[in-house]
């Protein structure tokens, strides 16, 4: 299962989440009491923390970065580097339930390999492709576009109807399919639908026009 949040220490006062780095795969941990992230890389053989060297140990131990490592196994990367931590987000009594949004594995598997080129590499025009060809035919796309909706919510219908599709699972709430285009935009830093986007507000504007 693939869970996408940050997660909150026991250890010290502080949130953990996984970076991406030029170098590899890092970890960072950010205190509510503390403006310094504590940030270590993670080591590819042993899986161990390695701590920056400018760390504070006192703040950030040892503990901190295994618990963090242990938590953060199997979320996926966040592409921002940092996280605003106030004390009431560590805070047992007063903090508020972190919703989880859980997406099927299996199911996003299902999506990638679909658009997968033939060396197995998620290829972003191939998704577009379809995903412009559905909304293209799509009678209640065309409705929505005569009455001149916002291209947020034709593209969330888009988007959403044909994830459904794709993985065969209609009962795919909209914070799961936004979970699933999170990790899919993972890969491209302007966002895996661009062109879709394109698409939407030319469709948008030559409705305008006709008027």
């Amino acid at each position: 299962m693939l869970r996408t949040k940050a997660v909150k220490l026991s250890v010290i006062p502080a949130m953990a989440f996984r970076v991406k780095l030029a170098s590899g795969p890092s970890i960072t941990i950010q205190r509510a009491d503390y403006k310094q992230a504590g940030i270590a890389s993670i080591s590819r053989t042993s899986g161990q923390a390695i701590p920056a060297k400018n760390i504070n140990q006192k703040m950030y131990p040892p503990e901190a970065f295994a618990e963090a490592i242990a938590l953060t196994n199997g979320l996926p990367y966040r592409r921002d580097k940092g996280v605003k931590v106030t004390k009431e987000m560590v805070k047992e009594k007063k903090e508020k339930p972190v919703e989880e949004v859980i997406v099927d594995s299996n199911e996003y598997q299902m999506l990638v390999d679909k658009y997968s080129d033939k060396n197995g590499k998620l290829s972003y025009d191939l998704i577009n492709k379809d995903f412009i060809k559905f909304a293209k035919s799509s009678s209640v796309v065309r409705d929505m576009v005569a009455e001149n909706q916002s291209a947020a919510k034709i593209r969330n219908y888009v988007v959403g109807n044909k994830i459904r599709n794709v993985v065969g699972n209609q009962d795919l709430t909209d914070k799961q399919v936004k979970a699933m285009v999170d990790l899919l935009d993972e890969a491209y830093p302007k966002g895996v639908f661009k062109e879709l986007n394109d698409e939407i507000r030319k469709m948008l504007s030559a409705n305008k026009k006709k008027k």
